[in-house]
């Protein structure tokens, strides 16, 4: 469990094909020594587990089916990503409760300045926009972030200078694909809710 709380801005050192999937070498300022073996990190927003670690340095393997769900396979050397190791059961929930498991990917329709900030639009999936409430949660590319002038097919969320310095979104452009992460509660309700009001079926009214 993470909190969408970005620790680090990585820099992918290595990109190795495997047979299904690919492995990553990630250099991070967190310091490697703390991080275990098989422990859980978040990729921009994709839980992945350390398999290696040394220096400065760790690395991952992607599934093929990590590949299909997210952007990670179209990383390469020099990219940054946004890094956060897992949630500890003292720790101050600053974000809100992200698993890591990514729902879909969706693109940066707009980019547009409001004062010190930046309006990002995002363009995704309808079966995404369905689980968004206005001023609710989700995670973009692993970052908790409050949403809002949702529609159909696209939301928007306002990030601040610390934000964008901070995680990748400062060095987005239009067009560019990130990972998102509906939030868990809501998707907890969709899923018990869904089969009550599929058994009562269309509703009608009249005398």
């Amino acid at each position: 469990m993470f909190t969408g709380i970005i620790e680090d801005l990585g820099e992918i050192r290595g990109v190795a094909a495997l047979e299904l999937g690919k492995r990553l070498t990630i250099a991070t300022s967190i310091p490697v020594g703390e991080i275990s073996l098989g422990e859980s990190i978040t990729i921009d927003g994709a839980c992945m587990t350390v398999t290696s670690r040394g220096g400065a340095e760790f690395e991952v393997e992607v599934s093929a089916e990590s590949l299909r769900r997210t952007t990670l396979g179209e990383l390469g050397v020099g990219d940054r990503v946004n890094l956060e190791r897992s949630l500890r059961m003292t720790d101050r929930l600053g974000g809100h409760l992200v698993s890591g498991h990514i729902d879909g990917t969706g693109i940066i329709d707009e980019i547009r300045n409001e004062g010190e900030s930046a309006i990002f639009r995002f363009r995704v999936p309808r079966e995404l926009t369905a689980l968004l409430v206005e001023k609710g949660s989700v995670a973009v590319d692993g970052i908790s972030l409050t949403c809002f002038a949702c529609t159909e097919e696209t939301f928007e969320v306002a990030v601040i200078p610390h934000t964008a310095a901070v995680t990748t979104l400062g060095t987005k452009n239009a067009g560019d694909r990130v990972n998102v992460e509906n939030d868990l509660l809501a998707k907890y309700v969709a899923r018990l809710v869904r089969p009550l009001l599929e058994s009562y079926g269309p509703t009608t009214s009249g005398g």
